[in-house]
């Protein structure tokens, strides 16, 4: 009996040895093949799958640094107020913020809703938090509540940046191109380290309890530093976590004490943009390291995610890396999520004609010349010996995506402010003693990484820092590229150019967008340029390597992906 059940334990170190992913620097894909099913669960997949979404959609870090206390903001925003004093409280606190209920909050955060119980079905499915499927969330994708001792706090999960919405569809790891997220931290630190926590208590009707989450939260904005994106759907958490930093004590474990400001300069993150966009889940599969500039070369994304955020929201370290070490299955069954999510295809959103096969098919064919040694290896279903016996929605789809077998880096002439943003607090990273222990690496790359196109029509504006508004757009000559467009939300087909596969632009982007002044893009600021990527289309002497009709066959090809 003993020899039997030694041998089961060797046997069971074996298969978790087996299904322990590399993170490691050196870590590569053979043949270039995706790690979809990243810790072999098999049958298992979706039912993890399902359990990972949830942790994206519901903050799991229990020692979270800030936590809004939701009763008594929800008091203050939505419930008649009985004395003058709450209500002049009220008439501040509204002429600050400039909402007045949470719908109107989740609305200014650009927070994507749950899809309806009866819409609620692939390939746009998304798990409600509570379990229940058939009860609509009473919040949106990506808030999170928090029940602690002292009362239930509000904060924000993976989906508030991993959600977007595409043709009114709440997809689930899509790209959110237009959050506010790192404005309502800037929000916070401008607001809440002023309201002395007895007068919150009266305005809110708050318990002490619930008091004493918002003193906590007060303590812990001290340590939060914030800047603005320089464009509403750019995430600016690489300067969010620098600045944060920047109010520790320079140890390993980041000690949450104020250092002294004689003699220091203001941090250049302060003025040196290090916006990039939030990339989509599905991509992460191909990958052996990450973020758009591949900055981090090795350990596990979502940990490293975990890291970041909650360096910046204030949270002691100390608390973080002993929550890590126990809740491994929980970051284990989001990561295997996030690697196993897929995206949704044209056809599920357009009739299948609104493709033109022979097109596609020819497009094909130039994407072969100009673009797939950077972009990967696309084998469709139309190149398959069944293709025959295939549908033709079918024969649109693509079969196989392989990548390159370790994620390279390419300097393309793309806006190089990301490595000079990355290079200001690298260093500080890498040598706290969580970043030790999670094997997480941060080295600053000149260029950025070539990313697999696996749902390229959806991941419009284009580039790091969404400089390019649609796909024919990107296939121009710098000088002729947009220098201004909107980015718009995503609810009908006027929000989108089918034709060339993004956002419209000049004389067709809807009237009504130009009033979101944050939203409106700008080429010509600092951070945001539109320049590079232009080899496959233009020489150097700026003649063009494609006709015309070549171009409108590869955009074809791209909508399959």
């Amino acid at each position: 009996m003993t020899n039997w059940f030694i041998i089961f334990l060797f046997l069971l170190a074996i298969n978790v040895s087996a299904t322990t992913p590399d993170w490691s620097n050196s870590a590569s894909l053979e043949n270039g093949k995706p790690r979809y099913d990243l810790y072999e669960h098999g049958r298992d997949l979706e039912d993890i799958k399902k359990q990972g979404y949830i942790h994206a959609l519901k903050w799991p870090v229990e020692v979270t640094g800030l936590l809004v206390p939701y009763e008594p903001v929800k008091y203050f925003l939505e419930s008649e107020k009985e004395t003058a004093l709450e209500r002049l409280i009220e008439a501040i606190g509204e002429r600050a913020v400039g909402f007045k209920t949470f719908e109107e909050m989740y609305n200014w955060l650009g927070l994507n809703k749950y899809p309806q119980p009866a819409e609620n079905r692939a390939p746009f499915y998304v798990p409600y938090p509570d379990g229940n499927d058939y009860q609509l969330p009473e919040y949106r994708m990506g808030a999170s509540l928090i029940q602690t001792p002292h009362g239930k706090g509000l904060t924000f999960a993976c989906a508030t940046c991993h959600s977007g919405t595409f043709l009114g569809h709440s997809i689930m790891g899509l790209t959110n191109k237009r959050p506010r997220a790192n404005e309502f931290f800037v929000m916070a630190k401008k607001y809440i380290p002023f309201v002395p926590p007895g007068l919150f208590k009266v305005g809110t009707k708050a318990t002490d309890g619930e008091k004493k989450m918002f003193a906590r939260t007060q303590r812990n904005l001290q340590f939060v530093g914030s800047v603005s994106p320089l464009v509403r759907g750019l995430d600016t958490s690489l300067p969010h976590v620098a600045l944060s930093l920047d109010k520790r004590l320079d140890d390993d474990i980041a000690t949450k004490k104020l250092p002294r400001r004689r003699s220091r300069k203001r941090h250049p993150l302060y003025t040196t943009p290090g916006d990039s966009k939030p990339m989509p889940w599905w991509n992460l599969k191909y990958k052996t390291r990450w973020l758009s500039d591949g900055s981090i070369i090795s350990g596990n994304p979502v940990l490293t995610n975990f890291l970041w955020n909650e360096i910046g929201r204030g949270t002691d370290l100390v608390e973080l890396e002993d929550w890590m070490k126990n809740n491994q299955k929980t970051v284990a069954d989001l990561t295997a999520a996030v690697f196993a999510t897929r995206s949704p295809h044209w056809t599920d959103f357009y009739p299948s004609h609104t493709l033109d096969l022979d097109m596609a098919k020819r497009g094909e064919s130039v994407f072969k010349e100009s673009c797939q040694k950077c972009h990967g290896t696309y084998i469709k279903n139309w190149s398959l010996p069944n293709a025959s016996e295939l549908s033709y929605t079918e024969n649109l789809k693509t079969f196989q995506i392989l990548y390159h077998k370790k994620t390279p880096v390419k300097d393309v002439g793309t806006d190089p402010y990301r490595y000079m943003a990355t290079k200001y607090f690298a260093g500080r990273l890498n040598k706290l003693r969580i970043s030790k222990w999670m094997e997480t690496v941060v080295v600053p790359q000149v260029g950025y990484v070539p990313p697999p196109l696996e749902g390229i029509f959806m991941r419009y504006p284009y580039m790091h820092n969404n400089s390019i508004p649609n796909l024919c757009a990107l296939m121009k000559k710098v000088s002729d590229r947009p220098k201004k467009f909107v980015q718009g939300p995503s609810r009908s087909p006027a929000d989108y150019d089918e034709e060339c596969v993004g956002y419209p632009v000049g004389e067709d982007i809807p009237l009504s967008w130009w009033n979101e002044e944050d939203a409106i893009f700008d080429a010509s600021r600092k951070g945001l340029s539109n320049s590079g990527h232009t080899q496959a289309f233009y020489d150097k002497e700026g003649n063009s390597k494609m006709t015309d009709i070549e171009k409108r066959e590869l955009l074809e090809f791209l909508k399959t992906l």
